[in-house]
């Protein structure tokens, strides 16, 4: 535990100095507040745009909820580019440490290959977890001010979900991270299988099930609906054992260092 702690730090005081845990959640406020802000003002822009000649907006339309632009806020910002930052930002998660030499000087301390894994994981997701969360609250602020209040009983739900998809992309990116040794590739091949997951969401049921992208889907028909899938109790479990089995992967890879051989 001791290691774990000191890897921690180690984590934190190296965001700090890249201004990792100042720029990241400027990032996320401005996502967060931009698709509110768009949603409520793209009618009076495309009339001004057009004149009033040849685009119509139907006055009949419902008027759209705090809650379902949240839910948008999820799906065309924090999984698009959102995700786009989260991966650039850690795609260098442990392969600088391998790059460096730092990981195999780690290792010839008395500091076990999985204490090393969750420090860097969880330091990771903390801060990913902090920024999104910061982009949610203002979403939300601006979501109730210029549409309808979001219940508090379904934005808290929907974000512990969607915080389960973030951790799935901060572990996947820190497997990638270590088997690949090129920061393009790593970002290459991350983008395409998780932007890949979050495409192919709604295709099969079945599908959703082993799909961990499925959880921002259940966030975002949580807010919107205000129910849930019966299927998200499943999906969540799928997803934390694919988390398992991807760390299990990462300590069998580092322990018998395989890292080398890439």
């Amino acid at each position: 535990m001791n290691a774990f702690n000191v890897l921690m730090k180690k984590e934190f005081i190296h965001m700090l100095r890249e201004y990792k845990a100042v720029w990241m959640p400027l990032v996320f406020i401005l996502l967060g507040i931009t698709q509110p802000i768009v949603t409520h003002y793209l009618p009076s822009i495309i009339k001004a745009l057009s004149g009033g000649q040849g685009i119509m907006i139907d006055p009949n339309l419902p008027a759209l909820k705090g809650a379902a632009v949240l839910a948008s806020t999820l799906g065309s910002q924090f999984d698009q580019l959102g995700l786009m930052i989260l991966v650039i930002s850690m795609m260098g998660i442990i392969q600088t440490d391998k790059a460096d030499g730092m990981l195999a000087f780690i290792l010839t301390r008395p500091v076990k290959a999985n204490s090393y894994i969750a420090g860097k994981i969880v330091s990771n997701f903390m801060i990913a977890a902090f920024s999104v969360a910061i982009g949610y609250i203002a979403s939300t602020i601006y979501a109730n001010y210029l549409f309808t209040n979001v219940p508090f009983s379904l934005m808290i739900p929907a974000f512990l979900l969607y915080l389960v998809w973030v951790l799935f992309i901060v572990t996947f990116t820190a497997l990638i991270s270590m088997i690949c040794n090129g920061q393009g590739m790593i970002a290459l091949i991350s983008l395409v299988f998780l932007i890949g997951c979050r495409i192919i969401v709604n295709l099969n049921p079945v599908l959703d099930i082993i799909n961990p992208a499925s959880m921002s889907n259940h966030a975002m028909t949580l807010l919107i609906t205000g129910t849930i899938s019966s299927h998200a109790v499943i999906s969540l479990l799928v997803a934390l054992f694919w988390m398992v089995l991807m760390f299990y992967v990462m300590n069998y890879w580092i322990s018998d260092k395989k890292y080398n051989q890439v």
